[in-house]
């Protein structure tokens, strides 16, 4: 896409409506300019252009504005920044977990919302202890065709999502390259996020299908199917973005492992 335009690299039986290239405002870091629509995304496109990802090389994203905000930022504003000289490959997941978790889970640390004492609490049975990487699972149907249904039941429920292209091996890469930086106040560094959701890909057949300024939606083919190998599922989910746990409905790690058994979309946000 850098030298060519969208339309040439997806050929003839895709067609794209009409769009235009956003560089990032601090490009660097391996940044590299998205392609963005300039209405909303039609229903099927996004599951036409992940099919012919092999030979483009384009990942579609479906992205999402900021409430309440003009010129759809981030996206069209050009709101994007570099991660500096990480690339996703640089990065271990587990360490990169494990790392984040013994920071939300400090003995003696304190916050606006809740005490040391409390954080462990929530994340029973774990406490303060690292469960390590949850065992994969085979995925029961096609990922990739699942994604494409969940962006279209997205799409379905109306919103103002427009389809980005970005040139990146797989919707985990496409995060970091686009210069998105929702999760920067728990992670300055989009690439160890990228890492952890490629690591996913692996794992549990997750794509990535939409994405918001701080948001962040994945199909998932292969989600636990009881609570005890949703457990240490949780306990990703919390290290990765803890305010899933700690500003959403369920208030405690079993608790939230209950709503990911069976689920075949997980979402994130970022405060």
């Amino acid at each position: 896409m850098r030298h060519r335009e969208p339309e040439s690299l997806l050929g003839d039986d895709i067609r794209l409506p009409a769009g235009r290239v956003i560089t990032a405002d601090e490009a660097g870091g391996g940044t590299r300019p998205l392609w963005l629509s300039d209405g909303p995304a039609p229903f099927g496109l996004w599951g036409r252009v992940r099919a012919a990802h092999a030979r483009t090389g384009l990942w579609p994203l479906l992205l999402e504005p900021l409430d309440g905000g003009g010129g759809f930022r981030p996206w069209a504003s050009g709101e994007l920044f570099g991660t500096g000289a990480s690339r996703l490959a640089d990065h271990d997941p587990a360490v990169v977990l494990a790392r984040w978790w013994d920071g939300c889970t400090a003995v003696g640390e304190e916050d606006d919302m809740l005490s040391a004492e409390e954080r462990l609490a929530v994340t029973a049975p774990y406490g303060a202890v690292w469960p390590g990487l949850a065992p994969g699972r085979a995925p029961a149907e096609d990922p990739d065709a699942l994604a494409a249904e969940h962006a279209d039941a997205f799409l379905s429920f109306g919103g103002e999502a427009r389809l980005g292209l970005a040139e990146a091996g797989c919707g985990a890469e496409a995060l970091a390259v686009v210069g998105w930086s929702g999760p920067a106040n728990h992670d300055d560094d989009t690439a160890r996020i990228a890492a952890v959701v490629a690591d996913w890909e692996r794992r549990f057949g997750a794509r990535v299908f939409a994405v918001g300024l701080a948001t962040l939606r994945l199909s998932v083919a292969a989600p636990p199917a009881a609570l005890e190998e949703a457990l240490p599922i949780a306990a990703e989910h919390f290290a990765f973005c803890p305010d899933n746990v700690w500003q959403g409905s369920v208030g405690d790690l079993v608790a939230y492992a209950g709503h990911l058994v069976g689920a075949d979309v997980w979402t994130f946000w970022w405060d």
